[in-house]
């Protein structure tokens, strides 16, 4: 056992015996509420010591206790506090009680009426799911929960991101109706900004891939109406890349789609979620996916 840690042993109990000898009457009557105070930091004191020593879950487990305590006593912001500092601690040993600590601090937060703090902690309670528990059902969750929180207190670009994680995990997950939505309405809020403008055809694109992966015609007809509704996509790599794939589907030409992927690769470089998406859509006109 480390010095660090077994300083911070030393500290748990002391807490524990402080915490013992405010119960009661005379407890109450001398100084109890003191006690508790001289608690709450031997834990809190605990908890930065089992951190140094690296002991996760104690230190996890310090914090929660010194959050109890003051939710105990009435202070809300103190406890949410400290929740999030045993949720930051839990995520590098146990990320279902890292969630646990979150959605208690969250609770506050929002009865307090902080919902950018709620939005930012169920934002890092996806990135959980989409990391380290790999759960992209739940990040979808968080991630929406966490946009509907942004957008209530007008923080419209961080509702954006989420949004746009929303529609990335969707597509994965063959939601496909659910990513287009998004991507069309991250786009045309896009096309009002004059520095956001230039992404819009990005999204564009994306929900166009997710068209293709439904069928062509409703592909071509989204393609015209993104046209209309941005002029600059219409010369764009991406909007003629679409438009070569579709004759290819069409004509089952699967070295055609092939190689103008490979093009279109070689000057603009598809990361992962597209060449998933591109995958799924060459599998209509050819049963061995081997995009290369």
């Amino acid at each position: 056992m480390s010095d660090n840690e077994q300083k911070a042993q030393q500290l748990m109990a002391e807490a524990e015996k402080k915490l013992s000898s405010s119960k009661g009457f005379f407890g109450s009557l001398f100084g109890g509420a003191n006690k508790v105070e001289d608690a709450v930091d031997c834990y809190q004191r605990a908890g930065n010591l089992f951190k140094m020593a690296k002991k996760w879950s104690l230190a996890g487990n310090a914090f929660c206790e010194a959050a109890g305590l003051h939710s105990k006593a009435g202070s809300r912001h103190d406890a949410a506090t400290n929740f999030v500092d045993a949720a930051n601690c839990y995520k590098k040993s146990d990320v279902s009680e890292a969630v646990s600590c979150l959605l208690k601090a969250i609770e506050i937060y929002t009865d307090m009426g902080r919902f950018t703090m709620a939005a930012k902690h169920h934002q890092t309670i996806a990135e959980m799911y989409e990391t380290d528990a790999v759960d992209l059902a739940r990040a979808v969750q968080h991630y929406e929960q966490a946009a509907d929180y942004f957008k209530g207190e007008e923080s419209n670009s961080s509702a954006n991101k989420c949004m746009l994680k929303v529609a990335q995990y969707a597509a994965q997950l063959e939601d496909y109706d659910k990513a287009i939505k998004i991507y069309e309405l991250v786009a045309t809020s896009s096309l009002d900004s004059s520095l956001l403008k230039y992404s819009a055809k990005e999204y564009m694109f994306r929900a166009a891939l997710c068209h293709l992966c439904v069928d062509t015609l409703n592909a071509q007809h989204a393609l015209e109406r993104y046209q209309g509704q941005y002029s600059a996509f219409q010369d764009s790599r991406e909007c003629k890349l679409i438009k070569v794939l579709i004759e290819h589907l069409e004509e089952q030409n699967v070295d055609g789609f092939t190689d103008a992927v490979k093009e279109y690769d070689s000057i603009s470089r598809l990361d992962q979620w597209y060449t998933s998406i591109l995958l799924r859509i060459k599998k209509q006109v050819n049963d061995n996916p081997d995009l290369r």
